[in-house]
């Protein structure tokens, strides 16, 4: 009488469907990378700092801690 003989397993697919990202994985960070720089870059929010001079001495010392 012969022994059964084990097969192996099929091994995993690489390029599969579970692989993939669902659309908002990338669209997620994409939009708030965005709405970042929109904020950052905007001039009219650029006065906002210079009305409160303890915002603008911590930015300015922060400047200086970076620019060591």
């Amino acid at each position: 009488m012969s022994a059964p003989t084990h097969t192996r397993p099929h091994p995993a697919s690489r390029g599969g469907a579970a692989n993939r990202l669902p659309w908002w994985a990338l669209a997620l960070p994409a939009l708030a990378f965005v709405t970042l720089l929109a904020l950052i870059l905007d001039p009219s929010n650029a006065h906002a700092a210079s009305g409160d001079p303890a915002v603008t001495q911590l930015l300015q010392r922060a400047q200086e801690l970076l620019a060591r």
